[in-house]
């Protein structure tokens, strides 16, 4: 099914997505998308859609399944609370991407605004997992209980960091793989530098498949980077605060 969204109001577009998958659609492709919000919000089930153009704000908020490729960049709070599925995003996103999210995939080809992966979490066999082709700004992770953060610089000059300021700043839960080096200056307190091991390695190895394959990249030489572990202390950072 085609949808034509060329001047549409975002809430009539999002009427047609909802009426098209209740409908049994299972392939959808929305042409013309210029900034349009909540595409893809509270949807379930086997859903492939394809969006030509810049989605707008929470792309994918509290889905649970489907799967939305974006052939350009996203802008806001992509994947805000997901509980499941998978978000490619063939360009740069914007902040919050993977706000709290719960669940499921995010791969971006690009670079991400601040506060990317902030209050991601995990439990039981839900694991998000966020893998950021290029740069990252300040505050990745913040807050950070559970999943996975990728961050790659790939096709970045080595000039500048691949990730900003705060990076982690109250984390305590959750892994952070940097494809380069971190300073300590740039990490919260509640954040350790590891060198990663074989199991490590082996525990990315999956995600940077299905990123590579997305992107048409190379996962061999994609994984000859050097990487950075960021974990945390503890998972209880602030025990010492509470009253009880």
């Amino acid at each position: 099914m085609k949808i034509d969204a060329s001047g549409m109001q975002y809430r009539r577009l999002n009427e047609l997505i909802h009426s098209a998958v209740d409908g049994g659609e299972k392939e959808i492709i929305i042409d013309n998308v210029n900034g349009q919000r909540y595409i893809g919000d509270g949807l379930s089930g086997n859903v492939v859609m394809q969006i030509n153009g810049v989605p707008g704000n929470d792309l994918a908020a509290f889905m649970d399944g489907p799967t939305l490729m974006v052939n350009n960049n996203a802008q806001d709070g992509v994947g805000n609370t997901m509980n499941s599925g998978k978000v490619v995003v063939n360009g740069d996103a914007g902040d919050i991407v993977g706000y709290a999210m719960r669940g499921g995939e995010i791969y971006i080809r690009g670079s991400v605004g601040y506060r990317a992966g902030i209050h991601m979490k995990a439990y039981r066999s839900s694991y998000p997992e966020i893998v950021i082709g290029g740069r990252a700004r300040d505050f990745l992770g913040e807050y950070m209980a559970g999943g996975l953060l990728i961050v790659l610089g790939l096709g970045e000059s080595s000039n500048g960091p691949l990730v900003g300021n705060y990076v982690g700043t109250g984390m305590h839960g959750g892994e952070m793989y940097i494809r380069g080096k971190v300073e300590k200056h740039q990490l919260g307190m509640e954040v350790r530098i590891d060198v990663p091991n074989e199991e490590d390695y082996k525990r990315i190895r999956r995600p940077m498949e299905e990123f590579c394959s997305r992107f048409s990249l190379s996962l061999e030489e994609v994984m000859k980077g050097e990487f950075t572990k960021l974990a945390p202390f503890s998972h209880r950072p602030y025990g010492q605060v509470y009253a009880y």
